[in-house]
């Protein structure tokens, strides 16, 4: 296979590291899911698998069926795998064949899970989302009545694995009413569960951003995705987490790191323009380092003329607009520069960083967004390293 103009580390210590903190703070006892959806948040699903079931995790969230079977493939030790939105009726067929759990959010998606599961002979592993203030999917109360009997009516047809919903913006302080009435409702219709004799193998409804600023979400399992990769849901919850300690450090390791080359060298006259159009005026007499790296890789055109990569140890700017497939670097004031020379686009290089944080904050992306956008074509490398 040929390699990829940039390439993406992931450190297994990292995630070693991470899945041990989260579990220390969230509760061993409480089932640790690990959210793999979006090609787990850019970092490749098939390269994390085995790096997270290394790190002692056996259950995987997903979005979509065919995230599943990615996952399954790519699993060597049988997890959990949960599925939290798309599947088309081929899908469901498989899931419920291979022991898949997968949410309920509609009456018709029940039906038909309850079909299938007759014509297999085997029972469906089913998760009740419950609507309680997201207003996204989940099933309303007089929805829940239906499925309810059907669950009672059908018990050779279902497993009842979770009942569970998802909270409107946990990571910010500014949703703190709103969430708490989502908790308040969740646990009104858990005890309508309990009452009608439906007990759910896992009641979860904490994502990273509930996990860690509700602990009362934390209920039977957690479904931890921003958080392991090492990265906080937003500066309000790491603010939250180090107020009052005495240690404020950050014990999260970031396991991504995103590299590639310098392909051209060049001097530029004082008074030319530099890349498309006539964003970026050199104003005296440039060298500039070319990176076949673009918004096609996942390096936002909104990184024009603000950019930022390090090179031989220094931050340096990117300059010009960001093309499909190259930045322009400036590296006019870096000496013994070479075609081949390593660029990191996000990671350390010597004592500098760029964090996915730094990153994101300069794009105007979230860091879901950033790292979502990373290619699936782009080569990943695990390593094995302190971080």
């Amino acid at each position: 296979m040929f390699k990829t103009t940039s390439y993406i580390e992931l450190n297994q210590q990292a995630l070693i590291e991470n899945v041990k903190f989260l579990k220390e703070l969230i509760g061993r006892d409480i089932k640790f899911s690990s959210v793999v959806k979006g090609n787990a948040y850019g970092h490749g699903i098939e390269q994390f698998i085995p790096m997270a079931e290394a790190a002692g995790i056996d259950h995987f969230s997903v979005y979509s069926g065919d995230e599943a079977y990615r996952v399954f493939k790519a699993s060597s030790d049988q997890p959990e795998i949960m599925i939290m939105g798309w599947m088309d009726p081929e899908a469901m067929e498989w899931a419920i064949k291979n022991g898949i759990g997968f949410w309920i959010f509609e009456t018709e998606r029940l039906d038909k899970a309850l079909e299938i599961a007759k014509k297999l002979r085997c029972k469906a592993k089913i998760h009740i989302e419950v609507e309680t203030g997201m207003n996204r999917t989940g099933l309303s109360n007089t929805s829940l009545n239906y499925v309810t009997k059907k669950i009672i009516e059908n018990p050779d047809y279902f497993i009842l694995d979770g009942l569970c919903t998802h909270y409107a913006g946990a990571e910010s302080v500014a949703n703190y009413v709103r969430v708490n009435r989502q908790i308040s409702r969740f646990n009104k219709i858990s005890k309508k569960f309990q009452t009608l004799g439906l007990k759910p193998t896992y009641r979860h409804t904490a994502c990273s951003a509930a996990a860690l600023n509700y602990p009362k979400t934390r209920m039977d399992l957690v479904r931890i995705g921003i958080a392991q990769y090492g990265l906080w849901p937003s500066a309000e919850t790491f603010i939250q987490y180090i107020h009052g300690k005495v240690a404020r450090f950050d014990p999260l390791n970031r396991i991504i790191s995103w590299k590639s080359e310098i392909i051209s060298i060049k001097k530029v006259k004082e008074g030319e323009f530099i890349s498309y159009g006539t964003t970026y005026l050199a104003q005296e007499e440039k060298l500039i380092a070319v990176i076949p790296v673009g918004y096609s890789h996942g390096f936002s055109r909104m990184l024009s003329n603000q950019g930022r990569v390090l090179i031989h140890g220094q931050r340096v700017g990117v300059i010009g607009m960001v093309n499909m497939n190259m930045i322009i670097a400036d590296i006019t004031s870096i000496p013994d520069v070479n075609i081949g020379d390593e660029v990191v686009i996000v990671g350390k290089q010597g004592e500098l960083e760029i964090s996915i944080s730094s990153f994101s904050e300069i794009s105007n992306l979230v860091n879901y967004e950033l790292l979502a956008r990373l290619p699936e074509r782009t080569n990943r490398i695990v390593i094995h390293q302190k971080y």
